[in-house]
């Protein structure tokens, strides 16, 4: 099975990094025309391919792209100066802490409410659960995110509305980063939990309704001991799934909401980005989302393989 998957990841891979060459192939003008946006010329176009070796054969071109990536060479970011794996890297960081604990939280909050769900099926506690997943789900994040901000940072002051420190501050410490993520990982963690407790509650419930379940509660064994010790294990197999497609924002963050709360992660990076038509960043963000998007997948089914050796993927 894992040879399996590894052989299916890595063609998807070869097959994403094709398409994204060629479409970069394909713009209006060439990869050149895009970096220099306005101020291309018919010289400065034909300067800048000589330099690139955009004038080469298309099949030299595609086998030098995948040499700079197996060595980690992203391009060049002309608008800013500067090679695009440093400047990925120089916002992946923020990214990194901002949504590996939004995830934290959200995994957790999402466990919880879907065992009480799970076990409260069709009961007050599960109906008034329900309610919160259905309005949070259904809620653009930018609202959610403008909504904390009026809250809580505008009307009660409790909390920075934008930034990653207070730049008031010399030496800011961990402290002031803090604060400054606690309204944009609400934001993800309301939007996340609504969705993932969802599915991770109505396995909790299909798993309690199977016969194994009624078996271990006739020879007496207690409910909690059944709930925590196999119920728990074999229902977090959607929830893995889901958290596995959920991997690429870990690393790549969200456009909106580190637009909206003005967080420079590699989000807002690609927003700014678009907003200045700097082609080699975009290339490498939108690569760089593709390849998690594949790696997410891939661990997802390995750690399912885990909680249950029966599974099978092909």
């Amino acid at each position: 099975m894992i040879s399996r998957r590894l052989a299916s990841s890595s063609l998807s891979i070869f097959i994403l990094v094709t398409l994204v060459f060629f479409m970069a192939h394909l713009t209006p003008g060439g990869p050149a025309y895009s970096i220099l946006g306005q101020k291309a010329t018919a010289t400065s176009v034909a300067q800048l391919n000589a330099r690139l070796g955009l004038d080469h054969p298309l099949w030299q071109q595609y086998a030098v792209w995948w040499w700079h990536l197996a060595h980690g060479q992203l391009g060049y970011s002309y608008l800013l100066n500067r090679p695009v794996g440093a400047l990925l890297w120089q916002y992946e960081v923020n990214t990194l802490v901002f949504y590996t604990t939004a995830i934290v939280v959200s995994t957790a909050l999402s466990i919880l409410l879907g065992l009480v769900q799970g076990v409260y099926f069709n009961r007050w506690p599960a109906k008034l659960i329900g309610g919160f997943q259905l309005g949070f789900y259904a809620l653009p994040p930018f609202f959610v995110a403008a909504m904390l901000v009026l809250w809580f940072s505008v009307q009660l002051k409790w909390f920075p509305a934008s930034g990653i420190t207070n730049l008031r501050q010399v030496h800011p410490g961990i402290g002031s980063f803090a604060v400054h993520l606690v309204l944009p990982v609400t934001t993800v963690a309301l939007l996340t939990v609504s969705s993932l407790s969802r599915y991770f509650g109505e396995a909790v419930h299909d798993e309690l309704s199977k016969d194994y379940v009624r078996t271990a509660r006739a020879k007496g064994v207690g409910f909690s001991a059944i709930l925590f010790r196999h119920v728990l294990r074999n229902a977090l197999r959607p929830l893995v799934t889901m958290l596995g497609l959920s991997f690429p924002y870990i690393f790549t963050g969200g456009v909106i909401v580190e637009s909206v709360f003005n967080y420079p992660g590699l989000g807002w990076l690609m927003w700014r980005s678009a907003l200045s038509q700097d082609y080699p960043i975009l290339i490498a963000i939108v690569l760089l989302i593709g390849l998690l998007t594949v790696i997410g997948n891939l661990l997802a089914d390995l750690v399912n393989g885990l909680l249950d050796p029966r599974a099978s993927y092909e």
